[in-house]
């Protein structure tokens, strides 16, 4: 990063000065997801003339309108359900007659949707950014044919054109699950089920298949998550985490079927057969089921966007390749989030939205991956950056481990919120920070202290050093960085 405000000046009179063609516009933003939105609002701060293109109604992609947004609304209120039906009498809260009201809890979703979508666009008339309506494909001569919503056609000139089309479902490999979003649903099917299902199975025990089985389960669902590998969590979870997370989840009312394999579903007038066998092959069986939830992963959405037409490839999953200023092979185009190698989390997105940008005027963009942040927002959350053990083993790397519950923690104690425990991760020789790993109330906030001392090169003893307010959840962090640095902790 660098100081942007007082190189404004500067990089705009390079950015013309390189770029000195007519065009309608100095930079065209093709996908108004968290990436293409905040990459044109930065863009505008910056002076020049941009115009993001979006195919939806609204902007905000997937993110915003049928991913992060509506799921996180739907975990809190369950949430909350779930605590006033079963938690609320032993805190001394007495609440007669709870029952569930989804309709007003899906209009409550979509008014937290509707609400940051039109933020956004109230964002982009006060920076100044064009907002086109439409479905864009790139055409020679580094023009974007957009074919406009309302009707009619449009051609944008542009000095410069950043793709960020983000990602969309996969489709369960060789079509043997049939997405219909009613009885077969992806996420967003998922997310505006108009009743509770008795029976639901999920194909995946990834984090989209996890949070809404969640949701569901929490609601009254008999929930079985089906997943092909050992764990859940996905592939980048300490393991430590993911079987402890099972257990809760477990615990929580949420059947595991692991390392086995989806193999067909098929649709009866009660809902559908979901067809397994063993990972390793065997006997199969199978799962009934009112709904099925096919969380099986997403894919970048760079089909039909006429990457041909300028000579831009894609690798065997999709994506587009870029260098490190997120250039394609083609002069003056560039690509950015779920598009491209890397984590697909809309805040990887916004922040190579930015960097780009700032590299398109005279910065260096730089980022580590490493220091991007993973979140599950079930309850209790789990949250990570850095490296995991497993990761560090096979690296090779001596490392220490500090690992402080929450048992311990005066705070969750307080909160009768004991589950979980903080995993600080550093380097046997020099302390440095590896990894930290949360699973507990409020993980998702409190991994950002961790995400900042990893991205400084913070040790062990800084963060143990650093005082913490009490009581407080983050307290336990920091004696996770204590018991990693010095052996032991206070408080436990």
């Amino acid at each position: 990063m660098f100081a942007r405000a007082s190189l404004k000046t500067t990089f705009k009179k390079l950015f013309f000065r390189t770029y000195s063609s007519t065009s309608d516009y100095d930079l065209v933003v093709l996908g108004g997801g968290p990436g293409g939105y905040v990459a044109s609002i930065k863009a505008a701060q910056l002076g020049l003339k941009v115009a993001c293109v979006e195919k939806r109604e609204k902007l905000g992609g997937t993110c915003l309108n049928v991913g992060c947004i509506p799921s996180k609304s739907l975990l809190h209120n369950s949430y909350l359900y779930h605590m006033a039906l079963h938690d609320l009498k032993n805190r001394g809260i007495e609440v007669e007659s709870v029952r569930l009201n989804l309709d007003q809890m899906m209009t409550a979703k979509n008014s937290s949707v509707n609400s940051l979508t039109s933020g956004i666009e109230m964002l982009f008339k006060k920076n100044k950014v064009d907002y086109i309506k439409g479905v864009g494909k790139l055409s020679e001569g580094n023009k974007l044919e957009v074919k406009l919503l309302e009707s009619g056609e449009r051609v944008l000139t542009s000095k410069k054109i950043l793709l960020a089309t983000g990602s969309e479902v996969s489709p369960f490999p060789g079509g043997a699950v049939e997405i219909d979003e009613e009885t077969i649903v992806s996420s967003t099917g998922a997310l505006a089920l108009k009743h509770v299902p008795e029976k639901l199975v999920v194909i995946g025990g990834g984090v989209i298949g996890l949070e809404l089985g969640s949701v569901w389960c929490r609601l009254g669902a008999d929930v079985t998550v089906v997943e092909f590998t050992a764990n859940i969590g996905g592939v980048n979870i300490d393991l430590d985490i993911s079987k402890t997370f099972q257990r809760m989840l477990k615990k929580q009312g949420i059947t595991f079927k692991l390392q086995t394999k989806v193999t067909r579903a098929e649709k009866t007038s009660k809902g559908v057969h979901v067809y397994m066998e063993d990972a390793a092959g065997g006997d199969e069986s199978t799962l009934e089921a009112n709904v099925v939830l096919v969380a099986v992963g997403r894919r970048p959405f760079s089909r039909d966007l006429g990457l041909e037409h300028v000579g831009i490839k894609t690798d065997a999953q999709g994506r587009v390749e870029v260098n490190d200023m997120f250039e394609t092979h083609c002069p003056g185009i560039y690509a950015i989030g779920d598009l491209i190698k890397g984590p697909m989390l809309a805040h990887k997105a916004e922040e190579e939205g930015i960097i780009c940008v700032e590299g398109m005027l005279g910065g260096s963009p730089h980022i580590d991956y490493n220091c991007v942040p993973n979140v599950i927002y079930t309850h209790p959350e789990v949250a990570w950056v850095g490296r995991t053990e497993e990761q560090l083993r096979q690296e090779g790397i001596d490392y220490k481990v500090g690992k402080f519950p929450f048992a311990a923690n005066s705070r969750a104690k307080t909160n009768d919120e004991t589950e979980g425990f903080v995993k600080f991760l550093s380097d046997k020789k020099t302390d440095q920070m590896l990894g930290c790993h949360v699973i507990g109330t409020n993980a998702g906030e409190m991994i950002n202290e961790a995400v900042l001392a990893l991205q400084y090169g913070a040790s062990g003893e800084d963060v143990a050093r650093v005082c913490h307010a009490h009581p407080t959840l983050a307290e336990a962090l920091r004696e996770s960085a204590l018991m990693a640095w010095a052996g032991k902790a206070i408080n436990y």
